[in-house]
């Protein structure tokens, strides 16, 4: 997605750690969770001075998202659309709120309309696949999914054959190797690859142990983790979910 900078508030303080999110180390975690708590309470009280502020709104939206608080993200997201309607079309973040609550059929029209903002941006596209094949099947999704005529940047272009079902998971680790990237920006390209792989083989395969490996990949992928990303805390969030129904593994940096 691209990103529009609202300012931030960064803070510190404790909270405790869930068990099922242990691919970080603990004190990582702990630090992340800290910040978003009293970012969160700082800008609770910027709200209540002025209950009409976009960018405290937005930024405790996110904060909110990042604490695993869905509903309190899809409300503050919403007050923004509702101060300045504008915002609807390009809002993606309330789109990721709305799939997250399970509110499958309001995900997809977002990422539908979201595409009259940027028909480049093909991981929107697979936002709305994701959200259309929770709400109708995949057999719909792919039928609907969005078409695109530009390039993108790697490795959508990638993914999104992936799940129009032209190539396998393998094949777009295969290219990414054959690319050349250098190191730094191979590993950008890798924490998105792993996410929505996970994904897929989640959404799609029904292989949830194949889907944890690549989610766990997304999380402990240096990039994500030394940038904090609005989509690295996305694949932190959706690892969490998807692993309580796994034993807790040791972190693996084998890439």
């Amino acid at each position: 997605m691209r990103w529009v900078a609202f300012p931030a508030l960064w803070v510190v303080a404790s909270l405790p750690i869930f068990a099922s999110e242990t691919v970080l180390p603990p004190d990582e975690l702990r630090g992340h969770l800290t910040e978003f708590k009293l970012r969160e309470e700082t800008l609770n009280r910027r709200i209540e001075e002025n209950p009409e502020n976009l960018s405290a709104l937005s930024a405790r939206g996110d904060a909110r998202m990042f604490l695993g608080n869905f509903e309190g993200a899809r409300e503050d997201y919403a007050k923004m659309i509702e101060l300045d309607p504008t915002l609807e079309v390009s809002h993606w973040r309330i789109g990721i709120a709305y799939f997250y609550l399970g509110e499958f059929v309001k995900a997809e029209r977002q990422f539908e309309i979201y595409h009259r903002y940027d028909a480049v941006d093909r991981e929107n596209g697979i936002w709305r696949f994701m959200s259309q094949t929770s709400a109708q099947g995949e057999e719909k999704a792919r039928k609907d999914l969005l078409p695109y005529e530009q390039t993108d940047r790697p490795p959508y272009p990638w993914l999104y054959e992936m799940f129009q079902g032209k190539i396998e998971p393998d094949e777009i680790f295969q290219r990414i190797e054959e690319a050349g990237f250098p190191r730094g920006y191979e590993e950008r390209v890798r924490f998105h690859a792993d996410l929505y792989v996970g994904i897929y083989l989640e959404l799609v395969k029904g292989d949830k142990k194949a889907a944890l490996q690549h989610l766990r990949n997304a999380v402990a992928n240096q990039y994500g983790r030394a940038t904090g990303t609005y989509m690295w805390q996305v694949a932190r969030l959706h690892h969490a979910r998807l692993g309580k129904s796994f034993e807790s593994a040791p972190l693996n940096p084998s890439r």
